[in-house]
């Protein structure tokens, strides 16, 4: 949530940075609008006041000086004046709740270091790292090799919840557990506190991070109870600090958990395979600071994901983000793809983002200071999305005779370095 005094003395900053993102959900002639007829309405109300206060004076003087008729008249003035405050009051109330909730429908501010374009085509690559694999027969999707192995069952998810659906046999449900495990182990060494949360969260847990109330058809609802599935656990996992004031920053926390998606891509892309479905597994990473260290505890997060992928030898590029391209909470983004050589394209695998004060203003988290309160930093990151680990590691390992190897820093989870089936 952006502050209402920096939009109020500055709208044209406002009208830029939504320019910049190419966000047209939310009109700023209607915030301008309300922003002025509110304080109209406010400085009415205010000379309302001033002028009751002085006639409330009067009726005491006209009392002490036998002027009871006339300080009756007094009191009927006061009365009515009065009753127009509370008229205005309801009126400046209906405003400054319509106010919020455009505010509430707007993006976070950007920095200024992220590049300006309308999609993924403006996005500025940093870097690759590890070395692209080759082969001397053609590389194949991992759906084949999953499907021809017995491992990846997509008809079996479609029998049981329908397109997008999907179950793992064998090897496969035995390799995204080792997956997670080996995730959450390398995080806990980076200093993360491992974490269990629900799969189900109240509203305002998702209006904290900013699915609510503006993208509440996205994600799957249960309307009678009024919970809604985690798109992801950054929600569960900032909102442990809901309505705090914390006195120790930073604060590391990390969780395992199934992420639901009702909107998994665009239609007719992706359909084969496990790149977009409705259910899948990630590990989070969620840090809260101060705000004068979440620019380098952006980094360090960055290379908390990068860890996983460099240990298990994958070949994968670092972006920064165009504002296009960009989620509506994040100031900074940065997503880490990697070579699927039997897709022959990257694959986004991780989004590390800097959401600055915007999530904590919706959330209310604060952190004590010498000089009172302050808005933390909220930061959250993949670490890595398990089921497109799996598939990559299935890709870039894939042998001739149709099995795949196992990288090296797996081995110990699952005592072979080879999958040839079930």
């Amino acid at each position: 949530m952006l502050e209402l005094k920096r939009i109020q003395e500055n709208p044209a900053e406002l009208e830029k940075m939504l320019s910049d993102r190419f966000y047209d959900r939310v009109s700023v002639d209607d915030i301008k609008v309300l922003i002025e007829k509110s304080k109209e309405k406010r400085q009415r109300a205010d000379e309302l006041r001033n002028e009751r206060n002085r006639s409330s004076k009067e009726i005491g003087k006209l009392i002490g000086a036998g002027q009871k008729d006339q300080a009756e008249k007094q009191k009927e003035e006061v009365r009515k004046i009065g009753e127009e405050i509370a008229d205005l009051e309801a009126e400046l109330s209906a405003l400054e709740n319509s106010l919020s909730d455009l505010v509430l429908g707007l993006p976070n501010w950007l920095d200024p270091e992220v590049p300006i374009g309308p999609d993924e085509s403006a996005n500025k690559e940093l870097r690759q790292e590890g070395k692209k694999p080759s082969f001397d027969f053609e590389p194949k999707p991992h759906y084949e090799i999953g499907e021809t192995l017995g491992i990846l069952d997509f008809e079996s998810g479609v029998k049981l919840a329908g397109s997008r659906f999907y179950t793992y046999r064998g090897m496969a449900a035995s390799l995204e557990r080792a997956i997670i495990n080996f995730m959450l182990e390398s995080q806990k060494k980076n200093g993360y506190e491992e974490t269990w949360v629900p799969s189900v969260v109240i509203d305002d847990c998702m209006v904290t991070t900013g699915q609510y109330p503006k993208f509440k058809g996205e994600y799957y609802r249960m309307d009678a109870d009024e919970l809604s599935l985690i798109p992801t656990a950054e929600v569960p996992l900032v909102n442990l600090f809901r309505d705090s004031i914390l006195t120790e920053l930073p604060v590391a926390v990390t969780a395992a958990s199934s992420c639901f998606r009702r909107e998994a891509g665009a239609a007719g892309k992706d359909t084969r395979g496990l790149v977009r479905v409705h259910q899948f597994q990630k590990v989070e990473l969620v840090q809260i600071c101060a705000p004068e260290d979440s620019a380098r505890i952006h980094e360090e997060m960055l290379a908390h994901a990068e860890g996983i992928l460099k240990a298990l030898g994958l070949h994968y590029r670092v972006l920064l983000l165009s504002t296009g391209d960009m989620g509506a909470t994040a100031m900074r983004t940065y997503d880490l793809e990697v070579w699927m050589p039997g897709l022959n394209r990257w694959l986004e695998i991780s989004s590390i983002s800097n959401c600055g004060e915007f999530q904590a203003r919706r959330g209310m988290i604060r952190y004590k200071t010498d000089k009172g309160n302050r808005y933390v930093h909220t930061l959250n990151g993949s670490g890595l999305a398990a089921g497109r680990t799996m598939i990559a590691i299935i890709e870039n390992y894939q042998q001739a005779d149709g099995s795949f190897l196992i990288p090296e820093a797996l081995q110990p989870y699952l005592g072979t370095d080879r999958v040839q089936g079930r």
